[in-house]
């Protein structure tokens, strides 16, 4: 097949065009920068240049292709509402340029915002106040017949060289001196290393996206007071309850509870999460690297 990546350099979008190069396919992938460019053609994938709000260009990338996957996404949470308008109109015109033919279209959203209390399966719908309308779009284009699904992230997507939320919850305890947790920390994060989540994406589009949802969630739920002891243990820092103004704008994903089920992807996709768990992963010096 060959595939057009959005977020190619990313840390999700490269391991998946790794994924499908390994695999045999084919490989277009967009990236934004010179050095994102050389980077992405050093593993054989053609290089398109441009952004998310280059519609023209990602529509005519789309025609060419046999499948779309969209991991790019401006993660500037001071511009959220703006870059997830961004990302709606993206996938628009992926969906476009794929009506009318069987070609897949998967895009990416997260657990936030899915379920309460509960750990979220593949059938729930998310919160449609929820800012990032990446699923919603996916959904309208179903309604136009276009084969549209969404893969949706554990909130550590987890391995050597992330930059996620642990970096920055470690970045936190350094600048505080306290590895903190909400509350009791008992609410949830889902985990999934970052190579069986690209392997999510390739299963998926291989099989001709016969699903609306797909969950790349290897560890159901882990909780965040555990997060918060790894993270301790390893800094020598203490281990402790604090409020949300500790955490300023990221108490909303601190004190979430994020948690999701994976058992219809595995069994439809024939996907068996390898790598290790959250609470191991993260207890690895390369977490901690400054």
């Amino acid at each position: 097949m060959q595939v057009f990546v959005t977020g190619a350099t990313g840390w999700v979008g490269s391991a998946v065009v790794r994924e499908l190069l390994d695999a045999g396919h084919q490989v277009t992938g967009l990236v934004r920068s010179d050095d994102k460019a050389a980077a992405l053609a050093a593993t054989g994938a053609r290089v398109i240049r441009g952004t998310l709000e280059d519609l023209d260009a990602l529509h005519s990338a789309a025609s060419a292709a046999d499948a779309v996957i969209h991991t790019a996404f401006n993660h500037d949470f001071s511009r959220f509402v703006e870059n997830a308008e961004q990302e709606r109109r993206a996938i628009e015109a992926f969906g476009s340029a794929l009506q009318g033919s069987d070609r897949p279209l998967l895009v990416t959203s997260g657990l936030a915002h899915i379920a309460s209390g509960r750990a979220a399966t593949e059938a729930d719908v998310p919160d449609p106040s929820f800012p990032r309308k990446s699923e919603a779009a996916a959904r309208a284009l179903v309604e136009r017949g276009v084969r549209a699904a969404t893969v949706r992230l554990a909130p550590s997507v987890h391995g050597t060289g992330d930059h996620g939320f642990v970096p920055m919850l470690i970045r936190m305890a350094r600048e505080t001196g306290v590895s903190a947790y909400l509350g009791e920390g008992l609410n949830r994060w889902g985990g999934v290393h970052r190579l069986d989540a690209a392997r999510v994406y390739r299963l998926a589009v291989e099989q001709g996206v016969t699903e609306s949802v797909y969950h790349a969630v290897a560890d159901e739920g882990v909780l965040f007071k555990d997060l918060a002891e790894v993270i301790g243990r390893r800094l020598g820092l203490p281990v402790e309850s604090r409020g949300r103004e500790h955490f300023g704008w990221f108490a909303g994903f601190v004190g979430a509870d994020m948690a999701g089920v994976s058992a219809r992807t595995r069994s439809l996709l024939g996907w068996s999460p390898t790598g290790p768990d959250l609470l191991t992963d993260i207890d690895q010096p390369g977490y901690y690297a400054v």
